[in-house]
């Protein structure tokens, strides 16, 4: 029972690490998604406003055109990953002090 328990704390440890590793590409991709959006969104804001549009309106007509929602759109979902991938590593590590306290229950047991 004691290996069953160090082979799956090992296999936990392993996803976990993966989990470490995919949550830094997974910030990337958040940051860089956030970035397009943010920049997309200026140029057209700083557009509107130098054509004249009433400047209370335009970040609701910005956010309404398509390809700034879009942009928005990909930043909501890379940002969805980025957090799903930190609960990941939180359950992982959880799963790890389960099964280390059980491990250590049968070593003194």
């Amino acid at each position: 029972m004691s290996i069953d328990l160090f082979n799956e704390i090992f296999q936990r440890l392993q996803q976990l690490e993966e989990s470490v590793k995919d949550l830094r590409q997974d910030g990337a991709r958040y940051a860089e998604a956030e970035r397009e959006y943010r920049t997309e969104q200026s140029k057209e804001m700083l557009n509107m406003r130098h054509n004249g549009m009433p400047v209370t309106i335009i970040p609701d007509v910005v956010r309404g055109m398509e390809h700034v929602s879009d942009l928005r759109f990909e930043r909501d979902c890379a940002r969805v990953i980025y957090e799903s991938t930190k609960e990941a590593i939180n359950v992982y590590k959880l799963a790890v002090r389960i099964l280390e306290n059980q491990l250590e229950r049968e070593w003194r047991g």
